[in-house]
This record gives structure tokens, C-alpha cells and sequence, in this order.
């Protein structure tokens, strides 16, 4: 990871939480059955993002992905107050990766072995691709943090060509002109042109 340091990286993940925080929020109380992607709802989106952040402290802690280690349920992963649930996932995410060595370790995610670097970038961009998600779900602000963007790319384009199954939507063609965040939703399968 030698385009950003551990302290950019846990600046930047900080920066995505908000803005995921900022759309959230912004999420009216009748709009949590609308789809926010194909088969997901805005609570199933939220949710997902409070899976993966409860997922951090564990797997920094050097434990190994293990299925049924949390609810996979969006009512239990929301539970009454989804801003609730989502800030306090965030928060503790936060914290694990702001520990002293917390970016110099290996978590052990269900693909395997991987630098918590390269993990927490992978949080950035799944962070920011999915406060878009969200703000274009509800009707809310789409224009993205320029850095967040840029760094949700570095990770983009580490991707396979095809996307990968299940996890990152195969990209669309888009022209190298278009802006940053553009070529990012096109990176990750989203049409923004």
C-alpha cells in the first residue's frame, strides 16, 4: 500500500463512515422498504454496512471468519433505530482500526490472509460506492468526497476485469474522459452517465 500511509488510510476511512453517516440520516422514515439495489432494500443496504463493520473489530483482533458470527438479518442488524445501529458498528470499527499496530496486522477474511491495509481500503470503497448506493435510493446528495472517490478507485482497479461473483459488480464501459466518479460507479457496475 504505498500510495497511502496508515494514516491516511484510517483518515480516509473516517471520512467514508461520515459520509455514509451523512446519508444515513438523511434516509426519510417511509423510504427503508425502498430498493436501494437489486434485491436489497435501504434497511438491507444499511444493514450490510453494519455486518461489515461489526465484522472489524473481530478479525483485527486476529480471529478468523466464521459464519454465524453475527445476525444476518436486517431487523436484528438494525434493530429499532437503524442509526443507531449503524453509528455504534461504526464507532467500534473505528476505534479497532485506529489502534497503535491495527494496520501493520493480517486479518483473516473469508478469501484469506490479507494486510489490514489492503482491508481497510477495501472498506473505503465499499463505504463510498455504497453512500451513493444510498443518497441515490433516497433522493439525496450523489456527489461524493474527490479523495474517497480516488481512493475507492486505487482499490477498484485492483479488481478482476470481470468484477467478482457475489461481491463486486462486473464494471461498465465508460470513457476514460468522464469524471472520477463516474469511471468509480462504472468500476463498480453503477451507471451515473
Amino acid at each position: 500500500m504505498a500510495d497511502f500511509s496508515p494514516v491516511e488510510l484510517l483518515e480516509l476511512f473516517q471520512r467514508a463512515q461520515n459520509q455514509f453517516t451523512d446519508r444515513v440520516d438523511a434516509v426519510d422514515p417511509d423510504q427503508w422498504e425502498d430498493q436501494a439495489l437489486p434485491e436489497w432494500t435501504v434497511a438491507d443496504l444499511v444493514a450490510h454496512l453494519v455486518s461489515e463493520q461489526l465484522w472489524v473489530p473481530p478479525l483485527l483482533a486476529g480471529e478468523p471468519y466464521a459464519e454465524g458470527r453475527f445476525p444476518t438479518e436486517t431487523t436484528d442488524l438494525l434493530g429499532n433505530d437503524p442509526f443507531t445501529g449503524w453509528e455504534s458498528a461504526a464507532d467500534d470499527a473505528l476505534s479497532a482500526f485506529a489502534e497503535d499496530d491495527a494496520l501493520v496486522r493480517t486479518v483473516h477474511l473469508e478469501r484469506g490472509p490479507t494486510p489490514a491495509t489492503q482491508y481497510i481500503l477495501e472498506m473505503t470503497a465499499d463505504l463510498t460506492v455504497h453512500a451513493w448506493d444510498l443518497a441515490h435510493a433516497t433522493g439525496g446528495d450523489t456527489e461524493l468526497d474527490g479523495e474517497l472517490v480516488t481512493a475507492a478507485l486505487v482499490f477498484g482497479e485492483q479488481l478482476p476485469e470481470d468484477g467478482v461473483p457475489g461481491l463486486f459488480d462486473r464494471p461498465l464501459d465508460v470513457s476514460a474522459a468522464a469524471s472520477p466518479q463516474t469511471r468509480l460507479l462504472a468500476r463498480f457496475g453503477r451507471k451515473d452517465f
